[in-house]
């Protein structure tokens, strides 16, 4: 049977993922050293996991609202205000999302008319583009380099803004590159932002995870930007709580109940058992200061200075990721680019990591290495890596 005549063109024009692609060889292969996965390497927080049990007990398994836990929403708006300065409105601006993934595409499905643009800043997470692409947008490059720690300068910005730009997404923290922007680079964001009337779509699911003791800061903040700014975050990485599937968004009213609409029909609600469980861990990180994530981010911090060290040492320059858990060295010492690298150190030495170019065209002399992973394994790996780089380093 010829299924290409009922298959939509869109859904075969989408590239599998970069990602996955990877992380499935490495499944297959037992002996294989994994760090292409972004997912915390520890437990979710036994309050939440307790929590869900409860419920679970208790026969409280039936769809919570449309738009989530009231408390739960209650909880997220005091996070956001306490933690990050901005305030949301728990009934008209907070609703609870399959994960953050879920809220990314409500957000374009809820904006998008078709040929609209939406810049993505290069290299940036894998699923951007695609759902600009299923929302019937088209997904516009801004280049970012690691000159520039892999920050969105404002004049790449306007490079790439046209009379069809209607948003852009912001992913800082940032996955692949670990880069952050300080506040003043996103004053200096939100300068262009106005001045073209857009929209910002700020996924902030790394929040927590930066170093050094800089402080995150949310888009929402910058004055004049909460009103153009749909944020998105969730449970996943601060939590650990990656399979639970709990995110939320933060949207002005208008944008909101078109997201909530879309969400109604597609979903109904998040798990209500999951959502118990996010409850009880904002709670028990209100409870704690947040000692718990406080100690899970220095261990990153941790493992993230030795692979940095590491890496450089020997012969992958690697700027200082200030955020999220990746490193993201340059192999072009090697004499191959990112999918050349990382398909060969697979094959031969048995480690699995991501090539930069899944994550846009500025990241293919790159490669992601994932530092959720214990030292043990990082130190394995990083040993097996510097062998294969001995071997194939150019003269």
């Amino acid at each position: 049977m010829n299924y290409q005549k009922y298959l939509s063109k869109t859904a075969m024009d989408i590239p599998p993922s970069g990602i996955r692609k990877f992380f499935d060889l490495a499944d297959k292969d037992k002996e294989v050293i994994s760090l292409g996965v972004g997912e915390p390497d520890f437990n979710t927080p036994w309050c939440a996991s307790e929590a869900a049990i409860k419920s679970i007990q208790k026969g409280v398994t039936q769809y919570t609202s449309n738009s989530g836990l009231p408390a739960l929403r209650m909880q997220i708006s005091r996070y956001l205000k306490q933690r990050f300065g901005v305030e949301y409105d728990a009934d008209s601006e907070i609703f609870i999302t399959v994960g953050a993934s879920e809220a990314i595409y409500l957000a374009l499905r809820a904006i998008l008319n078709d040929g609209d643009e939406v810049i993505i800043p290069d290299p940036s997470y894998v699923s951007y583009s695609p759902s600009v692409a299923m929302c019937g947008g088209k997904a516009v490059a801004a280049r970012c380099f690691v000159d520039d720690e892999f920050r969105l300068t404002a004049e790449n910005l306007q490079k790439v803004i046209t009379p069809k730009t209607k948003a852009l997404i912001l992913p800082y923290p940032n996955n692949p590159t670990g880069a952050i922007m300080p506040k003043e680079s996103l004053e200096e964001i939100a300068k262009v932002v106005k001045q073209h009337d857009l929209l910002v779509i700020s996924d902030e699911i790394y929040c927590e995870m930066t170093y050094g003791g800089r402080r995150h800061t949310c888009f929402s903040e910058i004055d004049g930007m909460k009103e153009r700014t749909v944020l998105i975050n969730g449970f996943s990485k601060a939590f650990a709580m990656t399979g639970w599937r709990v995110g939320y968004a933060c949207a002005p009213n208008e944008i909101f109940k078109q997201m909530l609409k879309i969400h109604q029909y597609i979903i109904m609600c998040a798990p209500t058992n999951s959502q118990y469980a996010a409850l009880a861990a904002l709670k028990g990180g209100f409870e704690d200061g947040f000692a718990e994530i406080k100690a899970m981010v220095d261990e990153y911090d941790m493992r993230r200075r030795f692979l940095v060290k590491r890496l450089n040492e020997m012969g992958l320059t690697c700027f200082e990721p200030k955020g999220a858990f990746y490193v993201f060295p340059c192999v072009k010492s090697t004499g191959m680019d990112g999918e050349g690298f990382a398909n060969t150190l697979l094959k031969e030495s048995k480690v699995a990591v991501v090539p930069g170019d899944a994550f846009g065209e500025s990241g293919k002399d790159f490669v992601r290495i994932s530092y959720a992973y214990s030292l043990s394994s990082l130190k394995k790996a990083m040993d097996k890596i510097e062998e294969f780089v001995a071997k194939h380093k150019k003269n």
